[in-house]
């Protein structure tokens, strides 16, 4: 583990709003209630990879055939609630070049293999990955194994290796129920006695920020009109959620497997790809980084 100070930026009395459970179904998360209570402000940790047996064993897994037979962790609905789709006017993404801080996040959940996207994050130890938190854990439900990330992940290309998590961290309140505050951070094994953003670099992470924030949002969409090999982004002037749920909404055309992909503003990763309502195209909603997403990254900073 390195020793680094903490870029993480917040600005006081900016938290968030308590909400009330509302009936909208998002990609791998279900929009509800908000913070209030003590279970909302817990932090959720499981062991991943613990082992350099087990570490090594995970990227032995990840063969170029199952990354390419990973399915976006959205699939898994049989309903199809709430997947991103579409390609209209303003909210069309675009193809950018590979970048180190970011990549694609692949792991095991039911016996299928999935892909998500993630953020080399800023932290203590340098190892900590920023994704969504239905790709690290059902919410409610297991818990993701075979974690691992990509970094500058590119038409099957690794420039900088598979990094494996050996430790995941979510909020109590996704863990436990599935309601808001989707997002998780890995903390990834040293490799070679390196940690991961010594070798990738990273974003810094900022909380209590407000809203109306312009963005650029990245993300390795899969599904259809997309083939999930390359990096995409969307920019925007972001509003807030009208339904009930403490989220950002950003137009942006991204489809499945962009999930748990930054939202950069300023230079400071700020929210993650999280869900998008039924019937309502070209749409990507992000959470807000509140106290319980600092407490949750925190923790796993200094892990």
């Amino acid at each position: 583990m390195r020793p680094a100070g903490m870029r993480a930026l917040a600005l006081v009395g900016s938290g968030v709003v308590a909400l009330s459970m509302i009936g909208a179904t998002g990609v791998g998360a279900s929009p509800g209630h908000g913070e209030g209570n003590g279970q909302d402000q817990a932090v959720a940790k499981h062991s991943a990879a613990t082992t350099k047996q087990a570490q090594a064993e995970v990227r032995a897994y990840w063969t170029k055939e199952r990354m390419n037979n990973a399915i976006p962790r959205e699939m898994a609905k049989p309903d199809g609630k709430g997947k991103p789709g579409g390609s209209a006017g303003s909210a069309k993404a675009v193809q950018v070049p590979a970048q180190a801080e970011l990549g694609k996040v692949f792991f095991t959940l039911g016996g299928s293999n999935y892909l998500c996207s993630g953020t080399a994050t800023d932290s203590v130890n340098g190892d900590v990955v920023t994704t969504a938190g239905h790709c690290l854990n059902e919410g409610p439900g297991a818990y993701a194994t075979n974690f691992a990330f990509v970094p500058a992940y590119d038409n099957g290309d690794r420039p900088y290796g598979t990094w494996v998590a050996e430790s995941l961290y979510a909020p109590a309140s996704w863990v436990n129920s599935g309601f808001n505050h989707d997002v998780g951070f890995a903390v990834m094994a040293e490799q070679g006695g390196q940690s991961l953003t010594d070798v990738t670099g990273d974003y810094p992470i900022g909380f209590n920020l407000g809203y109306g924030l312009s963005f650029d949002a990245f993300g390795y969409p899969a599904a259809t009109p997309y083939d999930g090999q390359e990096l995409w982004r969307c920019s925007g002037v972001a509003g807030q959620d009208t339904r009930g749920t403490t989220d950002h909404r950003l137009p942006c055309s991204m489809t499945g497997g962009s999930s748990g992909g930054g939202w950069i503003t300023g230079g400071v990763l700020n929210s993650v790809n999280s869900f998008g309502y039924r019937g309502e195209k070209d749409v990507m909603y992000g959470p807000y980084f509140g106290d319980v997403e600092q407490q949750v990254y925190t923790t796993a900073s200094t892990s």
